[in-house]
Protein backbone atom coordinates (compact mmCIF):
# COMPACT_ATOMS: atom_id res chain seq x y z
CA UNK A 1 0.00 0.00 0.00
CA UNK A 2 1.33 3.41 -0.90
CA UNK A 3 0.19 6.99 -0.39
CA UNK A 4 -0.66 9.33 2.47
CA UNK A 5 -3.83 9.75 4.46
CA UNK A 6 -6.66 11.58 2.67
CA UNK A 7 -8.67 13.09 5.49
CA UNK A 8 -10.84 15.37 3.35
CA UNK A 9 -12.02 15.97 -0.18
CA UNK A 10 -14.21 18.23 -2.30
CA UNK A 11 -17.64 16.72 -2.97
CA UNK A 12 -20.47 18.58 -4.66
CA UNK A 13 -18.53 21.81 -4.40
CA UNK A 14 -18.13 21.44 -0.62
CA UNK A 15 -15.13 20.65 1.54
CA UNK A 16 -15.92 17.37 3.35
CA UNK A 17 -13.98 15.88 6.26
CA UNK A 18 -14.06 12.11 6.14
CA UNK A 19 -15.69 10.47 9.17
CA UNK A 20 -14.39 7.11 10.36
CA UNK A 21 -15.70 4.93 13.18
CA UNK A 22 -13.70 2.30 15.05
CA UNK A 23 -15.91 -0.31 16.71
CA UNK A 24 -15.16 -2.66 19.63
CA UNK A 25 -17.18 -4.44 22.29
CA UNK A 26 -14.11 -6.11 23.82
CA UNK A 27 -11.48 -3.36 24.05
CA UNK A 28 -11.35 -0.39 26.39
CA UNK A 29 -11.68 3.23 25.35
CA UNK A 30 -7.97 3.85 25.91
CA UNK A 31 -6.77 0.57 24.42
CA UNK A 32 -3.28 1.04 23.03
CA UNK A 33 -3.63 -0.35 19.50
CA UNK A 34 -7.15 0.86 18.77
CA UNK A 35 -7.24 4.28 20.40
CA UNK A 36 -3.72 5.47 21.24
CA UNK A 37 -2.27 4.28 17.95
CA UNK A 38 -4.82 3.93 15.14
CA UNK A 39 -7.53 6.39 16.21
CA UNK A 40 -5.08 9.07 17.29
CA UNK A 41 -3.00 8.72 14.11
CA UNK A 42 -6.09 9.10 11.92
CA UNK A 43 -7.34 12.08 13.94
CA UNK A 44 -3.94 13.78 13.70
CA UNK A 45 -4.04 13.25 9.92
CA UNK A 46 -7.34 15.18 9.78
CA UNK A 47 -9.99 12.48 9.84
CA UNK A 48 -13.07 12.90 12.02
CA UNK A 49 -12.62 9.90 14.30
CA UNK A 50 -15.25 8.18 16.45
CA UNK A 51 -14.60 5.17 18.68
CA UNK A 52 -17.61 3.11 19.80
CA UNK A 53 -17.06 0.94 22.90
CA UNK A 54 -19.11 -1.09 25.37
CA UNK A 55 -17.69 -0.30 28.81
CA UNK A 56 -20.52 1.52 30.62
CA UNK A 57 -18.42 4.66 31.23
CA UNK A 58 -20.57 7.03 29.13
CA UNK A 59 -19.64 9.16 26.14
CA UNK A 60 -16.64 11.47 26.27
CA UNK A 61 -14.20 13.27 24.05
CA UNK A 62 -10.61 12.15 24.51
CA UNK A 63 -8.31 14.52 22.67
CA UNK A 64 -9.41 14.53 19.04
CA UNK A 65 -11.37 11.27 19.31
CA UNK A 66 -15.07 11.12 20.20
CA UNK A 67 -15.83 8.05 22.32
CA UNK A 68 -19.38 6.62 22.28
CA UNK A 69 -20.49 4.08 24.89
CA UNK A 70 -23.25 1.56 24.15
CA UNK A 71 -23.24 0.19 27.70
CA UNK A 72 -21.36 -2.64 29.37
CA UNK A 73 -22.39 -6.24 28.86
CA UNK A 74 -23.23 -8.51 31.77
CA UNK A 75 -20.74 -11.18 30.73
CA UNK A 76 -18.92 -12.85 27.85
CA UNK A 77 -21.99 -14.38 26.23
CA UNK A 78 -24.12 -11.23 26.52
CA UNK A 79 -21.25 -9.32 24.96
CA UNK A 80 -21.09 -11.77 22.07
CA UNK A 81 -24.83 -12.26 21.48
CA UNK A 82 -26.50 -8.95 22.36
CA UNK A 83 -23.96 -6.13 22.15
CA UNK A 84 -23.27 -6.56 18.40
CA UNK A 85 -26.80 -5.42 17.55
CA UNK A 86 -26.57 -2.40 19.82
CA UNK A 87 -23.22 -1.67 18.17
CA UNK A 88 -24.88 -1.85 14.75
CA UNK A 89 -27.50 0.72 15.78
CA UNK A 90 -24.83 3.08 17.13
CA UNK A 91 -22.70 2.68 14.01
CA UNK A 92 -25.60 3.46 11.69
CA UNK A 93 -26.31 6.69 13.58
CA UNK A 94 -22.77 7.86 12.92
CA UNK A 95 -23.16 7.42 9.15
CA UNK A 96 -19.39 7.08 8.76
CA UNK A 97 -17.50 6.76 5.49
CA UNK A 98 -15.29 4.01 6.98
CA UNK A 99 -16.18 1.47 9.68
CA UNK A 100 -13.17 -0.24 11.24
CA UNK A 101 -13.98 -3.41 13.25
CA UNK A 102 -11.72 -4.75 16.00
CA UNK A 103 -13.52 -7.84 17.34
CA UNK A 104 -14.45 -11.14 15.70
CA UNK A 105 -17.71 -11.30 17.67
CA UNK A 106 -19.12 -8.22 15.90
CA UNK A 107 -17.96 -9.29 12.45
CA UNK A 108 -21.46 -10.34 11.37
CA UNK A 109 -22.81 -6.77 11.54
CA UNK A 110 -20.03 -5.65 9.18
CA UNK A 111 -22.03 -7.07 6.29
CA UNK A 112 -25.04 -4.91 7.19
CA UNK A 113 -22.91 -1.74 7.17
CA UNK A 114 -21.33 -2.74 3.88
CA UNK A 115 -24.76 -2.66 2.22
CA UNK A 116 -25.05 1.05 2.98
CA UNK A 117 -22.14 1.92 0.72
CA UNK A 118 -19.55 2.55 3.45
CA UNK A 119 -16.05 1.13 3.42
CA UNK A 120 -15.79 -1.62 6.04
CA UNK A 121 -12.47 -2.88 7.45
CA UNK A 122 -11.73 -5.84 9.72
CA UNK A 123 -8.72 -5.42 12.03
CA UNK A 124 -7.60 -8.90 13.11
CA UNK A 125 -5.54 -8.59 16.29
CA UNK A 126 -4.88 -12.33 16.53
CA UNK A 127 -5.29 -15.59 14.65
CA UNK A 128 -8.71 -16.30 16.17
CA UNK A 129 -9.30 -19.82 14.78
CA UNK A 130 -5.99 -20.96 16.27
CA UNK A 131 -6.58 -19.08 19.54
CA UNK A 132 -9.89 -20.92 20.04
CA UNK A 133 -7.93 -24.15 20.29
CA UNK A 134 -6.40 -23.02 23.60
CA UNK A 135 -9.24 -21.08 25.25
CA UNK A 136 -9.70 -22.58 28.71
CA UNK A 137 -13.34 -21.41 28.97
CA UNK A 138 -14.26 -23.57 25.93
CA UNK A 139 -14.66 -27.32 26.57
CA UNK A 140 -11.75 -29.21 25.03
CA UNK A 141 -13.93 -31.56 22.99
CA UNK A 142 -15.64 -28.74 21.08
CA UNK A 143 -12.61 -26.54 20.34
CA UNK A 144 -11.56 -28.10 16.98
CA UNK A 145 -15.10 -27.94 15.55
CA UNK A 146 -15.65 -24.40 16.84
CA UNK A 147 -12.31 -23.29 15.39
CA UNK A 148 -13.15 -24.76 11.97
CA UNK A 149 -16.65 -23.24 11.88
CA UNK A 150 -15.42 -19.82 12.92
CA UNK A 151 -12.63 -19.86 10.35
CA UNK A 152 -15.15 -20.53 7.57
CA UNK A 153 -17.33 -17.68 8.85
CA UNK A 154 -14.38 -15.28 9.22
CA UNK A 155 -13.18 -16.15 5.71
CA UNK A 156 -16.67 -15.67 4.26
CA UNK A 157 -17.07 -12.18 5.76
CA UNK A 158 -13.49 -11.00 5.18
CA UNK A 159 -13.65 -11.89 1.49
CA UNK A 160 -16.57 -9.48 1.08
CA UNK A 161 -15.22 -6.52 3.06
CA UNK A 162 -13.49 -3.42 1.71
CA UNK A 163 -10.21 -4.37 3.34
CA UNK A 164 -8.46 -6.25 6.14
CA UNK A 165 -5.77 -5.15 8.57
CA UNK A 166 -3.66 -7.74 10.37
CA UNK A 167 -1.63 -7.14 13.53
CA UNK A 168 1.23 -9.30 12.19
CA UNK A 169 2.52 -10.32 8.75
CA UNK A 170 1.47 -13.92 9.49
CA UNK A 171 -2.15 -12.93 10.15
CA UNK A 172 -2.20 -10.63 7.14
CA UNK A 173 -0.84 -13.31 4.79
CA UNK A 174 -3.81 -15.52 5.62
CA UNK A 175 -6.32 -12.78 4.80
CA UNK A 176 -4.44 -11.60 1.70
CA UNK A 177 -5.44 -14.86 0.04
CA UNK A 178 -9.09 -13.90 0.63
CA UNK A 179 -9.00 -10.13 0.17
CA UNK A 180 -6.38 -8.34 -1.96
CA UNK A 181 -6.85 -5.12 0.05
CA UNK A 182 -4.94 -6.36 3.09
CA UNK A 183 -2.21 -4.64 5.09
CA UNK A 184 -0.03 -5.62 8.05
CA UNK A 185 -0.11 -2.88 10.69
CA UNK A 186 2.24 -4.14 13.39
CA UNK A 187 1.75 -3.36 17.06
CA UNK A 188 5.06 -1.57 17.49
CA UNK A 189 5.66 1.00 20.28
CA UNK A 190 4.59 4.62 20.04
CA UNK A 191 7.36 7.17 19.69
CA UNK A 192 6.37 8.55 23.09
CA UNK A 193 6.94 5.12 24.66
CA UNK A 194 10.45 5.07 23.23
CA UNK A 195 11.22 8.64 24.29
CA UNK A 196 9.69 8.22 27.77
CA UNK A 197 11.67 5.11 28.65
CA UNK A 198 13.14 5.49 32.15
CA UNK A 199 16.91 5.01 32.45
CA UNK A 200 17.89 1.65 33.91
CA UNK A 201 18.24 1.93 37.69
CA UNK A 202 17.52 -1.60 38.77
CA UNK A 203 19.21 -4.40 40.61
CA UNK A 204 21.11 -6.59 38.15
CA UNK A 205 19.37 -9.63 39.62
CA UNK A 206 15.80 -8.54 38.89
CA UNK A 207 13.69 -9.60 35.89
CA UNK A 208 10.08 -8.80 35.02
CA UNK A 209 6.97 -10.03 33.28
CA UNK A 210 4.24 -7.54 32.31
CA UNK A 211 0.78 -8.32 30.94
CA UNK A 212 -1.98 -10.90 31.19
CA UNK A 213 -1.01 -13.75 33.51
CA UNK A 214 -2.16 -17.21 32.45
CA UNK A 215 -1.15 -20.82 32.13
CA UNK A 216 -0.47 -20.64 28.40
CA UNK A 217 1.63 -17.49 28.87
CA UNK A 218 4.00 -19.47 31.04
CA UNK A 219 3.34 -18.22 34.56
CA UNK A 220 4.06 -21.54 36.27
CA UNK A 221 7.28 -22.10 34.32
CA UNK A 222 8.47 -18.57 35.16
CA UNK A 223 7.91 -19.06 38.88
CA UNK A 224 9.43 -22.55 38.84
CA UNK A 225 12.51 -21.15 37.09
CA UNK A 226 13.11 -18.97 40.15
CA UNK A 227 13.92 -22.11 42.14
CA UNK A 228 17.16 -22.43 40.13
CA UNK A 229 18.41 -18.82 40.18
CA UNK A 230 19.06 -16.14 42.78
CA UNK A 231 16.79 -13.63 41.07
CA UNK A 232 13.66 -11.63 41.90
CA UNK A 233 10.73 -11.54 39.46
CA UNK A 234 8.58 -8.42 39.30
CA UNK A 235 5.17 -9.52 38.07
CA UNK A 236 2.48 -7.05 36.93
CA UNK A 237 -0.89 -7.81 35.36
CA UNK A 238 -4.13 -9.63 36.03
CA UNK A 239 -4.38 -13.39 36.57
CA UNK A 240 -6.75 -15.12 34.16
CA UNK A 241 -8.67 -16.64 37.08
CA UNK A 242 -8.43 -17.25 40.82
CA UNK A 243 -7.51 -20.92 40.38
CA UNK A 244 -4.41 -20.04 38.36
CA UNK A 245 -3.41 -17.42 40.94
CA UNK A 246 -3.83 -19.79 43.87
CA UNK A 247 -1.86 -22.56 42.13
CA UNK A 248 0.94 -20.12 41.25
CA UNK A 249 1.16 -18.68 44.75
CA UNK A 250 1.56 -22.23 46.09
CA UNK A 251 4.79 -22.80 44.13
CA UNK A 252 8.10 -22.59 46.08
CA UNK A 253 9.44 -19.95 43.70
CA UNK A 254 6.64 -17.52 44.65
CA UNK A 255 8.78 -16.34 47.59
CA UNK A 256 10.97 -14.56 45.01
CA UNK A 257 8.03 -12.86 43.25
CA UNK A 258 7.17 -9.20 43.75
CA UNK A 259 3.56 -9.16 42.53
CA UNK A 260 2.25 -5.64 41.89
CA UNK A 261 -1.14 -6.38 40.34
CA UNK A 262 -2.56 -4.25 37.53
CA UNK A 263 -0.48 -1.08 37.19
CA UNK A 264 -0.51 2.18 35.21
CA UNK A 265 1.60 2.87 32.12
CA UNK A 266 3.96 5.04 34.18
CA UNK A 267 4.35 2.18 36.69
CA UNK A 268 5.12 -0.18 33.80
CA UNK A 269 7.99 2.09 32.73
CA UNK A 270 9.27 2.18 36.30
CA UNK A 271 9.20 -1.62 36.57
CA UNK A 272 11.17 -1.98 33.34
CA UNK A 273 13.72 0.49 34.67
CA UNK A 274 14.12 -1.70 37.77
CA UNK A 275 14.67 -4.89 35.75
CA UNK A 276 17.62 -6.37 33.92
CA UNK A 277 15.55 -8.46 31.48
CA UNK A 278 11.95 -8.96 30.36
CA UNK A 279 10.32 -12.40 30.08
CA UNK A 280 7.89 -13.74 27.44
CA UNK A 281 7.79 -17.55 27.94
CA UNK A 282 4.57 -18.19 26.03
CA UNK A 283 3.60 -21.82 25.49
CA UNK A 284 3.81 -23.17 21.89
CA UNK A 285 0.09 -22.74 21.27
CA UNK A 286 -1.03 -22.30 17.63
CA UNK A 287 -1.85 -18.62 18.22
CA UNK A 288 1.54 -17.87 19.80
CA UNK A 289 4.23 -19.28 17.53
CA UNK A 290 3.76 -16.68 14.77
CA UNK A 291 2.63 -13.80 16.98
CA UNK A 292 4.57 -10.62 17.72
CA UNK A 293 3.74 -9.72 21.34
CA UNK A 294 3.59 -6.01 22.02
CA UNK A 295 5.52 -6.50 25.25
CA UNK A 296 8.53 -7.74 23.27
CA UNK A 297 8.88 -4.34 21.64
CA UNK A 298 8.08 -2.50 24.87
CA UNK A 299 10.97 -4.31 26.54
CA UNK A 300 13.20 -3.37 23.62
CA UNK A 301 12.12 0.28 23.79
CA UNK A 302 13.11 0.31 27.45
CA UNK A 303 16.60 -0.93 26.58
CA UNK A 304 16.02 -4.33 28.21
CA UNK A 305 17.17 -7.65 26.77
CA UNK A 306 14.36 -10.15 26.14
CA UNK A 307 14.10 -13.77 27.27
CA UNK A 308 11.43 -15.43 25.16
CA UNK A 309 10.13 -18.74 23.84
CA UNK A 310 12.27 -20.50 21.25
CA UNK A 311 9.76 -20.25 18.41
CA UNK A 312 11.50 -19.97 15.00
CA UNK A 313 10.08 -16.49 14.26
CA UNK A 314 10.95 -15.17 17.70
CA UNK A 315 14.48 -16.58 17.55
CA UNK A 316 14.93 -14.95 14.14
CA UNK A 317 13.86 -11.56 15.49
CA UNK A 318 15.47 -11.72 18.95
CA UNK A 319 18.67 -13.66 18.47
CA UNK A 320 19.05 -12.49 14.87
CA UNK A 321 19.21 -8.89 16.11
CA UNK A 322 21.16 -9.85 19.25
CA UNK A 323 18.83 -8.28 21.79
CA UNK A 324 17.97 -11.33 23.85
CA UNK A 325 17.87 -15.08 24.33
CA UNK A 326 15.34 -17.77 23.47
CA UNK A 327 14.59 -20.84 25.58
CA UNK A 328 12.19 -23.77 25.76
CA UNK A 329 9.12 -22.19 27.45
CA UNK A 330 8.03 -25.54 28.91
CA UNK A 331 11.37 -26.13 30.68
CA UNK A 332 11.88 -24.04 33.86
CA UNK A 333 15.57 -24.99 33.97
CA UNK A 334 16.09 -23.68 30.41
CA UNK A 335 14.38 -20.42 31.35
CA UNK A 336 16.51 -20.21 34.49
CA UNK A 337 19.68 -20.80 32.45
CA UNK A 338 18.82 -17.90 30.11
CA UNK A 339 18.06 -15.64 33.07
CA UNK A 340 21.33 -16.59 34.76
CA UNK A 341 23.27 -15.97 31.53
CA UNK A 342 22.07 -12.37 31.43
CA UNK A 343 22.10 -11.42 35.11
CA UNK A 344 25.59 -12.90 35.50
CA UNK A 345 26.92 -10.92 32.54
CA UNK A 346 25.87 -7.26 33.01
CA UNK A 347 27.98 -6.07 30.08
CA UNK A 348 26.35 -8.60 27.74
CA UNK A 349 22.93 -7.66 29.09
CA UNK A 350 23.53 -3.94 28.52
CA UNK A 351 24.78 -4.57 25.00
CA UNK A 352 21.69 -6.60 24.12
CA UNK A 353 19.48 -3.92 25.64
CA UNK A 354 21.17 -1.26 23.51
CA UNK A 355 20.74 -3.41 20.39
CA UNK A 356 17.03 -3.81 21.11
CA UNK A 357 16.47 -0.11 21.69
CA UNK A 358 18.30 0.77 18.47
CA UNK A 359 16.18 -1.75 16.53
CA UNK A 360 13.00 -0.16 17.90
CA UNK A 361 14.16 3.36 17.08
CA UNK A 362 15.18 2.39 13.54
CA UNK A 363 12.50 -0.11 12.54
CA UNK A 364 10.07 -1.50 15.09
CA UNK A 365 8.13 1.67 15.95
CA UNK A 366 4.65 3.09 15.38
CA UNK A 367 5.91 5.94 13.16
CA UNK A 368 6.66 3.34 10.48
CA UNK A 369 3.29 1.61 10.94
CA UNK A 370 1.37 4.89 11.00
CA UNK A 371 2.51 5.65 7.46
CA UNK A 372 1.20 2.25 6.38
CA UNK A 373 -2.14 2.87 8.11
CA UNK A 374 -2.62 6.25 6.42
CA UNK A 375 -1.62 4.78 3.08
CA UNK A 376 -4.12 1.95 3.57
CA UNK A 377 -6.91 4.47 4.23
CA UNK A 378 -5.91 6.60 1.26
CA UNK A 379 -6.05 3.61 -1.07
CA UNK A 380 -9.31 2.45 0.48
CA UNK A 381 -10.98 5.81 -0.19
CA UNK A 382 -9.54 6.41 -3.64
CA UNK A 383 -12.26 6.42 -6.31
CA UNK A 384 -10.76 4.70 -9.32
CA UNK A 385 -11.79 6.12 -12.64
CA UNK A 386 -13.04 3.73 -15.28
Amino acid sequence: MQGTGRASRIEGGEFVVIRVAHLSTAHGRREIRVHLKECNSLAFAGYEVHYVVADGLDDERVGDVQVHDIGAAGGRFQRMLLRPWRMLAAARKLNARVYHFHDPEILLIALFLLRGGAKVVYDSHEDVPRSLLSRDWIPVWIRPALSAVFERFENFVSHRLSGVVGATPYITARFARLNPVSEAINNYPLQSEIEDAVPRIGDARTVCYLGGISRIRGIKEMVRALEYVDVKLILAGAFEDSATEQATRALPGWSKVDYRGVVSRSAVRRIMAESSAGLIPYHPEPNHVDAQPNKMFEYMAAGMPVIASNFPLWCEIIEGNEFGLCADPLDPKAIASAINDLVSNPQKSRGMGENGRKAVMDRYNWTVEEKKLLGFYADLLTVKQA
